[in-house]
């Protein structure tokens, strides 16, 4: 059944994205959740919203603007539609919960405040900031009729002001608020005689001095400003003229982003109509572009940042990395720790600092000649890239594969391959019309008369700040056949017309989408020929319409499916005769669940796999992406533990319906499994909780029954048959 037999069986990805955000939100609005944090929540919400308009909105928008069909425009218009509700829903909730945790804030004597809430005392504070730090980095610009309209940065926070001069004429201005300089929350003293932490934003310091921005050159009666934000088409537009390098293709798509075609103007829905108009006439604004009505402040993305004003309980409990002790042992030879046995890191419950160590390693190790990487996204002060630099330093071989193409990390990745080849680094960009998304490193190390390979697989990128924020699988193994497959993958980099040959990995976007394909039609032969099936997937996305229809197949054929889903699923779970044993749930906690694991039953010898790669076209057909298997058995039972954990997870996980309802999960378990915390304490003591273990074998003893059932029919269409 595809996408387009029956819509009603499958979700348009943007509005689960939408669904998904919610969750997000969700957090910012439970006052189980400490204040700051969900302040932080409501920032994470923000940013989120941004890059959705960025990336998904535009791109539905083009579908809009260049369909074929009158009944396409149409559909993709009243998507368009439904997307712009959806949100102001969203956003109003979002005004709710921002007061909310405002007032949960003044109950720990933290308050943020506006221009009109300060007291004498503390305007002389407000007063000499803004004349000392803020006035001087200030630029107006009029907004006249007989010039161009000024240009308006993505994502930028702007000022609308509306002035009134003594003979009641109007004028207006645009006005950058400065971030970029200037911090947005700054601290002032608290009223005279009491006590607390009070912060003011910086654009309402800018509102304090409102009439002086203009430096006395202009008459002002009256001067009001209200908050206005512009989100535009981030989507780089490659020129395919072949005699430019991909670096200079990149930085002049990169200063075209900058004037893409606007997705989303979000505006003060107290701005007079006068002004708004303008600014809509200025901007060329559509009836399909999305105009968002919102509260005072924008840009609500800096909460992410905001400062820590203690005490510790105001965020979440530090969960400190767990040491593997083993290969944390600065006097322990990492290359003959892992020749005894498969390494798993769990990020950020284990440090990132083991994959840091293992290269710092290779860099002076005299036995190392080789080291290739794949980097996707790096970290600002990148130790990673130190270690290349030293170990080409050293003499040793290095091959970086940078991916220009990394959305919204573009000019950091040019700078970091800039770098690079200055320090002799062999730097590739990959293969024209694919991505780059594995996370790869291979070391080439002289044993003896014989040459070994070590090898990392994972499913994060190799950046230290996010593995401390994003949940990852990293293996780090000594098999040489896996070794040489992800060299291989290296060697289809570099030489992208040679077809490579994989004993053990799949990947785009050769053999992924078959592989994975493949052992879904195996559970779904098992679970018809009366064995026990089970498939489970971990994943940020699920929205390829052909997996889809392969687990829709699965499910009519008795296989059951279990989907734990942190983003956008387009699979409608639970509808009789097509998913009725599929069920889906998806878990937004203090970190952000990114790994991809694909477990098969396989008929009782279950087949355990970590992946780059989501179940997404673009993922599966137009990256480089690995898709590796598991073969020791203890790591192996690690990961099913883990996703056991998750699977009963009665705090944080949410129910994926239909109805796309968001309702926090119910689950028949004794006590509470938060299932973040329950991981990291199983990853310290090693101890699983009962009611986890007692959960699995409920669901083992459900396949037995489910693969009885299924032979019953055999046998009684059998005779039939015969």
């Amino acid at each position: 059944m595809s996408k387009s037999e029956s819509k009603s069986n499958f979700i348009e990805k943007e509005l689960s994205w939408i669904s998904f955000n919610e969750r997000v939100l969700q957090e910012a609005e439970n006052p189980d959740v400490p204040e700051v944090q969900r302040l932080r929540y409501l920032g994470i919400f923000s940013n989120n919203l941004d890059e959705f308009f960025r990336v998904r909105v535009a791109d539905v928008s083009r579908l809009a603007a260049f369909s074929a069909s009158k009944e396409e425009k149409n559909y993709y218009n009243e998507l368009l539609e439904t997307i712009q509700r959806r949100i102001i829903t969203l956003r109003e909730r979002f005004d709710e919960a921002y007061l909310g945790v405002l007032s949960a804030l003044q109950k720990r004597n933290i308050y943020i405040v506006n221009e009109a809430q300060i007291d004498e005392h503390q305007s002389k504070t407000v007063e000499n900031i803004f004349t000392t730090q803020v006035l001087p980095v200030l630029d107006p610009i009029l907004i006249e009729s007989t010039t161009k309209f000024p240009e308006i940065r993505d994502g930028i926070s702007y000022l609308a002001i509306k002035i009134v001069n003594s003979s009641e004429n109007i004028r207006y201005a645009l006005l950058e608020v400065p971030t970029d300089k200037i911090s947005r929350f700054i601290q002032i003293p608290p009223p005279k005689g009491k006590r607390g932490k009070v912060f003011i934003m910086l654009e309402n310091i800018i509102r304090f001095g409102l009439s002086r921005v203009f430096r006395g050159l202009i008459d002002i009666k009256h001067v009001e400003a209200y908050t206005i934000k512009l989100t535009r088409d981030a989507e780089l537009e490659l020129s395919p003229r072949i005699d430019q390098t991909l670096i200079v293709k990149m930085v002049k798509s990169l200063a075209n982003r900058r004037k893409g075609d606007p997705e989303r103007f979000v505006y003060d829905r107290d701005m007079p109509d006068d002004l708004l108009q303008t600014l809509r006439q200025g901007l060329n604004l559509s009836k399909y572009d999305s105009l968002m009505p919102g509260g005072r402040y924008h840009n609500s993305k800096d909460f992410i940042s905001f400062p820590k004003v203690g005490p510790a309980y105001l965020e979440f409990k530090p969960l400190p990395p767990i040491p593997l002790l083993k290969f944390s042992q600065h006097n322990e030879n990492i290359f003959n720790s892992l020749r005894e046995k498969d390494l798993l890191l769990y990020y950020p419950y284990h440090s990132f600092d083991t994959v840091l160590s293992l290269l710092k390693t290779a860099a002076i190790d005299p036995a190392v000649k080789s080291i290739k990487i794949c980097l996707y996204r790096v970290a600002k002060n990148s130790r990673i890239i130190d270690a290349l630099l030293s170990a080409k330093e050293n003499n040793k071989i290095v091959k970086a594969v940078v991916e220009l193409q990394a959305r919204f990390d573009e000019e950091a990745n040019i700078d970091w391959a800039q770098q690079l080849t200055e320090g002799g680094v062999d730097v590739i960009f990959g293969v024209v019309g694919l991505k780059i998304h594995s996370k790869l490193i291979v070391i080439e190390r002289q044993e003896g008369s014989n040459t070994r390979l070590y090898t990392h697989i994972g499913t994060g990128n190799l950046n230290e700040k996010t593995a401390g924020i994003y949940t990852d699988f990293s293996l780090i193994t000594y098999n040489q056949e896996l070794g040489t497959d992800v060299d291989n993958v290296f060697d289809f980099i570099t030489c992208s017309y040679k077809r490579q040959r994989y004993q053990h990995l799949l990947v785009s976007p050769h053999t992924n989408r078959f592989g994975l394909t493949k052992l879904i039609r195996k559970e779904i032969s098992n679970a018809i020929a009366g064995l026990p099936a089970e498939i489970i997937i971990k994943c940020n996305n699920l929205v390829d319409d052909q997996i889809i229809d392969y687990l829709y197949k699965a499910s009519s054929a008795g296989v059951r499916v279990k989907v734990i889903c942190r983003g956008m699923m387009s699979l409608v779970p639970g509808v009789k005769g097509v998913s009725e044993n599929i069920e889906a749930i998806s878990i937004i906690d203090r970190y952000l669940e990114h790994p991809r694991v694909y477990i098969f039953h396989n008929a009782g010898d279950p087949k355990y796999f970590i992946s780059s790669a989501d179940l997404m076209t673009r993922n599966l057909d137009y990256r480089v992406e690995v898709t590796a298997p598991i073969f020791d058995p203890s790591l192996k039972q690690q990961i099913q533990d883990i996703v056991d954990l998750q699977w009963c997870d009665n705090v944080k996980s949410r129910v994926l319906d239909k109805k796309q309802s968001n309702k926090y999960r119910k689950i028949k378990i004794n006590g509470k499994i938060r299932s973040q915390e329950a991981i990291y304490n199983y990853l310290k003591d090693g101890t699983l909780p009962l009611s986890v273990r007692q959960k699995r074998k409920k669901i083992d003893k459900e396949l037995i029954l489910m693969a009885q059932k299924q032979l019953k029919k055999i046998n009684k269409i059998l005779p039939k048959q015969l």
